[in-house]
């Protein structure tokens, strides 16, 4: 990144005037902890004490053996604290919260799994929290908005727009101009203005550091393939980095393919091409626009992956034709979850299983001598209703029916 904050063509700082002095201060604070290693001591130290880190890496024997190809590897954020990758940024904003002074934290969610870790992070620290979330992502990810309040946050539905994951962004900045003296808006992805796509990446870079050291232990050398779904781009950016450098080890992203990239009901915006430079939000990158440059609706069954725009630093690294970007369709994504339940008896989020669907269409074109490491970013028990009703699940049906008619007796 350079002074300005861009990543090549992207990113930047795109800001009212009213929140320049707050990004200012939040620059300050994210420089000096980046250049005290007291702080990162005391993230992984926080880390390890509190969220499971690290988190393990997982041969996935028979799925190996299902696909006669690559070695299959599997990093388990699942395991982290609160069951996904969210942890890892929250917690580190957490620790730069207490460096501001900061009473109140605010943040946006689309699959819950942020929200749940800012609640959980709020509830630690002792801050007030308040979760802006999509109308239409409350109503399938209820389990997740459930214990976010149960921890004490407040959960507001967004009823802009589409009612998903930027309507709840746009909501949060709203917030965050009217309260700036008090409050930090803990971002939960690699995009936004400066210096959150960088600050976020840092965080989630323990992914990438713990997997690299875990691959090279386990299987001997470095992995062939490295795959990790996208939607803003944290956990993809959070595992990639521990990869980077080595340019013989091909990254993978995988997007929202939604019901097909034809039909235009998707979110893959590096995949599909027909995303295009717009800035939005506090920053510059590739998003799926009209010619107008208004953002289009998108789609995807994982409400987390649900966003028009990618992080400013897979829109470089796209350009550079460092990392590829393929998209999964909803109905490879529930196939790859399936299949990978049955096999593993580990159950992905729907937005790891984009991860899973690329990495099992491309695994057996590999040798046995290969390995290939996919980033299981989340936990999918937080997806039942989804994915039951995905299923079309005759006793499901039968239970959400029966508990509903109990309801309505009082």
């Amino acid at each position: 990144m350079n002074k300005k904050g861009f990543f090549g063509n992207w990113g930047g700082v795109y800001l009212p005037e009213i929140l320049r002095e707050t990004f200012d201060r939040l620059e300050e604070a994210y420089q000096q902890a980046r250049n005290d290693p007291s702080f990162w001591q005391e993230y992984l130290q926080l880390m390890s004490t509190y969220s499971c880190r690290p988190t393990p890496l997982t041969y996935a024997e028979n799925l190996s053996k299902h696909f006669g190809g690559a070695q299959i590897y599997i990093k388990r954020e699942d395991l982290n604290h609160t069951g996904a990758h969210k942890a890892n940024n929250v917690m580190g904003q957490g620790l730069l919260v207490k460096r501001m002074g900061k009473k109140r934290v605010i943040a946006e969610t689309g699959a819950g799994q942020h929200g749940v870790a800012t609640a959980t992070m709020a509830a630690k620290f002792g801050l007030e929290c308040t979760i802006y979330m999509g109308e239409v992502d409350v109503q399938r990810q209820r389990p997740n908005v459930f214990w976010m309040e149960k921890m004490g946050a407040t959960v507001v539905p967004v009823k802009d727009g589409s009612r998903t994951l930027k309507d709840a962004i746009n909501e949060a900045f709203r917030d965050w101009v009217s309260n700036i003296d008090d409050t930090h808006y803990v971002l939960g992805t690699a995009c936004g203005p400066a210096p959150f796509p960088e600050m976020v990446s840092w965080f989630q870079s323990i992914i990438g550091t713990e997997a690299r050291e875990q691959i090279e232990r386990y299987h001997g050398r470095p992995p062939k393939r490295v795959y990790a779904c996208v939607g803003g781009g944290s956990n993809a950016m959070g595992i990639f980095q521990g990869f980077l450098e080595d340019k013989k080890i091909e990254l993978v992203g995988v997007e929202a393919g939604g019901d097909g990239l034809e039909t235009g009901r998707h979110a893959a915006r590096l995949a599909g091409g027909d995303a295009s430079p717009g800035v939005a939000q506090g920053y510059k990158t590739m998003f799926l626009q009209n010619d107008d440059g208004q953002m289009r609706e998108t789609h995807s069954v994982a409400a987390g992956l649900d966003y028009v725009g990618v992080s400013p630093i897979l829109s470089h690294l796209w350009e550079e034709g460092r990392v590829r970007f393929e998209a999964a369709t909803d109905t490879e994504v529930l196939a790859a979850l399936e299949l990978t339940m049955k096999k593993e008896g580990i159950i992905p989020a729907l937005e790891s299983a984009h991860a899973f669907a690329q990495a099992f269409k491309e695994a057996s074109d590999l040798s046995p001598e290969d390995a290939i490491v996919i980033n299981m970013s989340g936990r999918g028990d937080k997806d039942i209703f989804t994915v039951a009703h995905a299923f079309n699940d005759p006793s499901w049906k039968e239970f959400i029916i029966e508990r509903a008619r109990e309801y309505q007796k009082g």
